[in-house]
């Protein structure tokens, strides 16, 4: 069967580097690798102790030559990451010895691993659940220090161990319901119905405290999605400069000098933010500024959040007022910037609008910045981000947590008639199937294949 052959592939990146590394995993590592192999004063590698190294070169079968210098490790399962036998060869870094060495195991019988297929086996040999290995890709993914702790926290177990202590609970309960079922002579239908709301009530609290966790989780692991919009010259592009740090847009006094939407990712206190600058929204008759406009406007729509800018300086114009008109409805800031020239613009225009979220600043002297920073972050996150140690981070464990709610809230409608108190079961089990399914536990095949080809080739 497919899942049982020796796989490959090159773990590290494609480029030039100190080393690179293929790895090999399946029962035929060591035999593979052991006609490759020609090690110091011709030393077999077929005894190599497992967490071991050898130090050798490989070889091509065919005509004996010396391919590359490499070290070669050995990890034997299941103690290993796949629980599988696994050889890794750590050769030169760079694209033709990598490529060799993975051509030469490839004629030994390996076969080229697909994505995620290392991890992928991880999880059907018990190493890890579904959860974990999704934890690895958000690892590799990570865009600030502590996206990459809540991506730890979860390969290490974190949320698998929640959610195992709710399906936990709720099989207990499922226990006493059927017991009561089966039994009906003791007239206990009553007594266990407002015992078990009572514990699934408390049940709920505790999922709705990790859905609730779920879109500062989806922030942290994808980055907060926000898109700096207004007219032309107003400091768009000063702004994403002064916020990166270093000049990466063309700042000048001509306006439209923005054509096209730039994306960059910051640090705001580990949130990563993917900041975008866009082209200025106004009427024009230039063809590659109009198509701009529009790439601004799909850009908008797609934002978690826009960052208005206005020039304090002069007053409201009708564009102006368009974009408020467009973004009224989404979560927003609104700079008044260059607010060290004077102040003409009209403040009761901006009535309307959420007077918290509205910063006067001076992107050229760097005033307001860090209002910028603090409102951003209460927007989002509730409380400091930085001590919490459960989040719900993707989108398919956050579905299948609103489905468990559903399915427990239809449970406790039921227990509220104890003539009906066996129709709580079905809806508990739907519940404990869908916790399940963040696990992987209870997941169908072809999702979980979906799943790990997401991840890429050699891990």
């Amino acid at each position: 069967m497919k899942e049982f052959d020796t796989i490959t592939a090159i773990s590290t990146g494609l480029c030039e580097g100190g080393i690179s590394i293929i790895r090999i995993s399946g029962d035929r590592s060591v035999d593979i690798i052991s006609n490759m192999f020609q090690g110091k004063n011709d030393r077999s590698i077929q005894d190599i102790k497992s967490y071991t190294m050898r130090y050798g070169h490989i070889v091509s079968v065919e005509t004996k030559e010396v391919i590359d210098e490499v070290i070669v490790s050995f990890m034997k399962g299941p103690k290993s990451f796949t629980g599988e036998d696994t050889i890794e060869i750590n050769c030169h870094g760079g694209l033709i010895p990598s490529n060799r060495i993975l051509q030469e195991v490839v004629k030994q019988g390996g076969r080229p691993a697909e994505p995620g297929e290392f991890t992928k086996r991880a999880f059907l040999n018990g190493r890890i659940d579904l959860s974990q290995a999704e934890a690895v890709i958000d690892i590799i993914r990570s865009k600030t220090e502590l996206s990459m702790k809540a991506a730890i926290l979860q390969s290490e177990g974190k949320i698998s161990r929640e959610i195992q202590k709710l399906r936990q609970r709720l099989l207990e309960i499922i226990a006493h319901i059927e017991a009561t079922v089966d039994f009906p002579e003791d007239d206990l239908e009553e007594v266990t119905s407002v015992q078990a709301q009572d514990k699934l009530r408390n049940i709920l609290t505790n999922i709705e405290e990790l859905i609730n966790s779920a879109d500062e989780g989806k922030i942290l692991r994808d980055g907060l999605s926000t898109v700096i919009v207004g007219k032309p010259n107003v400091g768009k592009s000063s702004l994403l400069n002064a916020l990166l740090s270093e000049n990466r847009a063309i700042v000048t006094d001509v306006p439209g000098t923005t054509r096209d939407v730039i994306e960059e990712y910051i640090n705001i206190d580990g949130i990563p933010i993917k900041i975008v600058d866009t082209a200025g929204i106004r009427e024009t008759d230039d063809l590659v500024e109009k198509i701009g406009v529009e790439k601004t406007k799909e850009k908008i729509n797609e934002a978690d959040l826009i960052i208005l800018m206005l020039d304090s300086s002069n007053v409201i114009t009708e564009d102006d007022r368009e974009i408020i008109k467009y973004i009224k409805d989404k979560k927003y800031i609104i700079l008044l910037n260059k607010s060290d020239i004077g102040v003409n613009l009209n403040r009761e225009e901006l009535l309307n609008l959420d007077s918290i979220n509205i910063i006067e600043t001076s992107i050229k002297l760097g005033l307001g910045l860090d209002d910028l920073k603090r409102i951003i972050k209460e927007l989002f996150f509730k409380g400091d981000i930085k001590n919490k140690e459960v989040f719900i981070s993707n989108s398919r464990h956050k579905e299948a947590l609103v489905r468990a709610r559903i399915s427990i809230r239809l449970a406790i409608s039921a227990l509220g008639n104890t003539f009906a108190i066996d129709l709580a079961s079905i809806d508990l089990r739907n519940a404990w199937s869908y916790l399940g399914e963040i696990s992987g536990e209870t997941l169908e095949e072809d999702i979980i294949d979906k799943i790990f080809k997401e991840f890429c080739i050699g891990k």
